[in-house]
């Protein structure tokens, strides 16, 4: 596999061993196909990384690491890359770390790394724990910015938050949801994929404050930590269905939707309402074909380009205090689809 990297810096971006990288690059058995595309795609990443590098003007070099399912970290990746280009002359070079599942351990190891390697900045989406903040302390004892993206950790020594305000978000699908059932009433499944994310707390905080205190008649039932997953989702799901017969509704805060419309169809079970969000891909296939009805979306590039000034000021000036600045959330049903990612 030609290429003009080293070993080092492709098991860096791949999140892999060297002894790993060095197996695929030469071709020896015992290698998975995933680790072979984790590989490549590695490659592929640097290999724009050089491009950026090469077109002139200014570069800052910035580190993207998620833990989240894939389906939002493509989401993510597409927001970052569309919106690099509205910097130019001042270029941003974008280094991608995504994990569906990371040990705290791992994503603090990971900033570490990313600290002694050098970055010009560090966006982070990760659980609200010790670990964590601990690191990105580090990070900011090194000089290095970090902004965090759709979960705060507003204890750490982060320098600014990218993304919406995650309580407004819970308190708008209570309201859809308490309109839409009315005096009906019933259970609503709220679906969250790890209680360690603070965004993901604060959007259920929200959600059952409105309903408390606005529509006492629905009841609500947590399931948590699927992390996002179909598999683990669905399960969760379908033993909650089975537990409870007055679920009737969905609030999606952690996705799975598929699974957890599936889990309902398996139960023979009609579903009045459903709230998820984000739009991606997954989310506007089953909007579109009117399989849930509402997606509270809040728009990634806008999120983009808030820890892009945010990292660029601190650049400009290593005090400066950055704004607040949140990205405005959106109702879409499948009539007022926006194009595009």
């Amino acid at each position: 596999m030609a290429h003009p990297f080293l070993v080092k810096d492709i098991a860096f971006q791949a999140g892999l061993s060297t002894a790993t990288v060095d197996r695929v690059l030469n071709g020896r058995p015992g290698v998975r196909q995933q680790t072979q595309l984790r590989v490549n795609a590695a490659i592929a990443e640097l290999e724009k990384q050089q491009t950026g590098a090469t077109s002139g003007g200014r570069i800052l070099a910035i580190d993207i690491v998620m833990e989240t399912p894939q389906r939002f970290s493509d989401a993510v990746r597409i927001a970052f890359e569309s919106e690099m280009a509205t910097f130019l002359p001042g270029v941003f070079r974008c280094r991608f770390h995504f994990a569906e599942v990371m040990k705290p351990a791992e994503l603090a190891q990971l900033l570490d790394r990313i600290r002694l390697r050098g970055t010009d900045g560090i966006v982070l989406k990760a659980p609200d724990v010790a670990e964590v903040a601990a690191a990105v302390a580090r990070a900011d004892v090194a000089g290095i910015p970090v902004v965090t993206l759709v979960t705060d950790l507003p204890n750490s020594l982060r320098v600014a938050y990218a993304g919406a305000d995650n309580r407004a978000a819970g308190e708008t699908a209570a309201y859809l949801i308490g309109e839409f059932l009315g005096r009906d009433g019933g259970k609503v499944l709220v679906t969250v994929s790890s209680g360690r994310f603070r965004g993901e707390e604060e959007r259920e905080i929200g959600f059952r404050r409105i309903i408390r205190a606005h529509y006492p008649d629905i009841g609500v039932t947590e399931i948590s930590e699927g992390h996002g997953s179909d598999r683990a989702t669905g399960t969760l799901a379908a033993a909650a269905l089975a537990a409870d017969p007055a679920i009737n509704a969905v609030y999606s805060i952690g996705g799975g939707n598929r699974a957890v419309l599936a889990a309902f169809e398996a139960a023979g079970r009609p579903v009045r309402v459903f709230v998820a969000h984000d739009l991606d891909a997954d989310n506007r296939a089953l909007l579109a074909a009117g399989r849930i009805g509402f997606v509270l979306h809040h728009d990634l590039r806008t999120d983009a380009r808030s820890a892009f000034r945010a990292i660029m000021s601190r650049a400009q000036a290593p005090g400066r205090t950055v704004p607040a600045s949140l990205s405005s959330i959106e109702i879409v049903t499948p009539y007022n689809m926006p194009t595009g990612g």
